[in-house]
């Protein structure tokens, strides 16, 4: 799976995350790529993913606390 290194706004970022940890779920993917795609997506886009330490309200609204959950366990945040 290909996920891009930079994103326009955080709606794109949002979609790209939903479809990268769909694609874990749906074993399309495996973990170690789900990683690898998380971790790069946080690493170019961190102003675009989070605010004061939190997700940002459109991340939140658009990804949801399931996928979330997964994202602050890979990225070991709080």
């Amino acid at each position: 799976m290909k996920v891009k290194l930079f994103y326009r706004t955080q709606r794109d970022l949002a979609t790209a995350l939903n479809h990268i940890v769909d694609a874990y779920w749906s074993e399309e993917i495996k973990e170690d790529e789900l990683i690898e795609g998380i971790k790069s997506m946080y690493l170019n886009n961190q102003d675009k993913l989070m605010k004061n330490n939190q997700f940002t309200t459109v991340i939140h609204q658009q990804c949801g606390k399931r996928r979330l959950t997964i994202v602050e366990r890979i990225l070991d945040i709080k």
